[in-house]
Parts: structure tokens; C-alpha cells; sequence
């Protein structure tokens, strides 16, 4: 569900091409809750981690790999300083997980380099307030990202194995503004929408229209999209105050494909 390259200037894309929906095969199954948010509080307690060995790999990460490339988004930055990103990678050893690389995370999926994470967080332009919609649990580490940052954060992933372990390890890190559901991503979550912000972590062939729709007004939409194999384009959707979606182009990146019955 992770990148494995980015580059290319930022430019505009047709929304037309974006948008262009093709015939929908099977039908929208309700996902199943493996970790439930708790009622938002006036201030969301943030997870209090144990200490570990790895404050200066994470710092070096930060700094050489995210605020070294000029991203300066305090929230983000101290997200990623603070998370510790080896819990969210048990197939390497810890200090691999520091690297600018992705890593895997088992059933074929990754996680995705720290930077891709920072990037994408930062181009939603969140705020503290917000609720986020992830599409693509993977191992859980940018729902934990965006946890530090938002109110809440509600992230859906198909693979019943891989959601099961991101709900178990969330909540034993101590996250409790984190809806994890095991499902079809591409259909979003209605039943919670509308969303400040939405994040897929896949690369669709085309801007699933449900998503759109779950996209308050004023909200952002951040997707990477295009065909398995081929360079994709990570899409910044923008939808107004009326409802109108403009789109533009951030970056080519390469992620594995969304999945589904879509």
C-alpha cells in the first residue's frame, strides 16, 4: 500500500480524467470495527510511549530525511519525531525501520519510506480539530501519524490479517482517537462521513467517486492514481465551500494497487 519512488513537478491535471468512473463490479460491504475511538474529549490524550533506544535514529530520520528536503510542517515533523516507527515495522530489524525506504509489513504490502508518510500528511493541511479517513491501514503507522495531529481518525483496510494486527497494535500503544475497520476502502465510510481530510495509501485507477462524496467542503483529498506497474500521479483534490472538486498533481510516485470489488 506504500511508494517505492517519488519525484516530478507539481502541475494540473484534467479533473475529467480523474474523475471518470467506471462500471462499478460487486457491491459495498459493511467493514467490521476491530478498534473503536473513543467520544472526543475537549483535548485528545495523546499516547504516553515507553522509552526506547531508538530517540536518535528517529531524530536523524527527521531531520535528514523529511526537514533535510524541505518539509517544515511543525505538526508533522513533531508527529514523526514522536512515533515510534519500528513498532510499526516487525518484519526488519528496528534501526532498518529508520531508513528512507519502505519496509514490509507482510501479504505482499509495506510501509512507506518517512518521507512519502510526512508528505503526504503534510499536503492535507490538517488541523487539530479535524477527522481524517485513511484508505490503507497497512501496518497502522500513518493512522498513528495523523492520530498525533487530528481529533480523530478513522482508517480502513481489506486485508482481515493486516487489520487485525493495526487495531491490536494501536490500541496497545495507547491510541484512543483511532477507528480502525477491516474493508473495502474504496467505498470509504459512510456511516462517518463527512471528513476534514482523506488519505489513501494505494494507487487507485481513478478517484473513487464514493470518497469524493464522504469530502466535507473545504476539505482535501490526497490519492495516488494510475495503473500497477506504470509511474502514478499523487493527486491533491480540493473540494470548495460549494462543493466544487478542483484537482492538481503533486508529484509521480509508485504504490501497489488499491484492491476491492470495485
Amino acid at each position: 500500500m506504500m511508494p517505492r519512488s517519488l519525484g516530478g513537478a507539481a502541475r494540473l491535471v484534467a479533473l475529467s480524467l480523474c474523475l471518470a468512473t467506471p462500471p462499478v463490479v460487486g457491491q459495498e460491504v459493511e467493514a467490521e470495527v476491530l478498534l473503536e475511538a473513543t467520544p472526543a474529549e475537549a483535548s485528545v490524550r495523546r499516547p504516553v510511549f515507553a522509552p526506547d533506544p531508538f530517540v536518535e535514529p528517529r531524530e536523524a530520520m527527521v531531520q535528514d530525511h523529511i526537514a533535510g528536503r524541505r518539509l517544515d510542517d511543525p505538526a508533522v515533523l513533531a508527529a514523526m519525531r514522536r512515533v515510534p516507527r519500528h513498532r510499526f515495522a516487525p518484519e526488519v530489524p528496528p534501526r532498518r525501520a529508520y531508513r528512507d525506504e519502505p519496509q514490509p509489513i507482510g501479504h505482499g504490502q509495506t510501509i512507506s519510506q518517512p518521507y512519502i508518510v510526512a508528505f503526504m500528511t503534510a499536503r492535507l493541511g490538517l488541523e487539530p480539530d479535524d477527522r481524517v479517513l485513511e484508505v490503507g491501514t497497512g501496518s497502522g503507522y500513518q493512522a498513528a501519524i495523523l492520530a498525533e495531529i487530528v481529533r480523530e481518525v478513522v482508517t480502513l483496510e481489506i486485508i482481515p490479517a493486516l487489520a487485525t494486527e493495526a487495531a491490536e497494535r494501536l490500541a496497545a500503544l495507547g491510541y484512543t482517537n483511532i477507528t480502525v475497520l477491516q474493508g473495502d476502502g474504496y467505498y470509504g465510510d459512510p456511516a462517518r462521513a463527512p471528513f476534514d481530510a482523506i488519505i489513501v495509501t494505494a494507487a487507485a485507477r481513478h478517484v473513487p467517486p464514493p470518497l469524493v462524496a464522504q469530502l466535507r467542503p473545504g476539505g482535501r483529498l490526497v490519492i495516488p492514481v494510475g495503473q500497477m506497474l506504470w509511474v502514478q500521479n499523487l493527486l491533491l483534490l480540493e473540494k470548495d465551500a460549494d462543493g466544487e472538486v478542483s484537482t492538481r498533481n503533486l508529484a509521480s510516485v509508485r504504490f501497489v494497487p488499491l484492491t476491492g470489488g470495485h
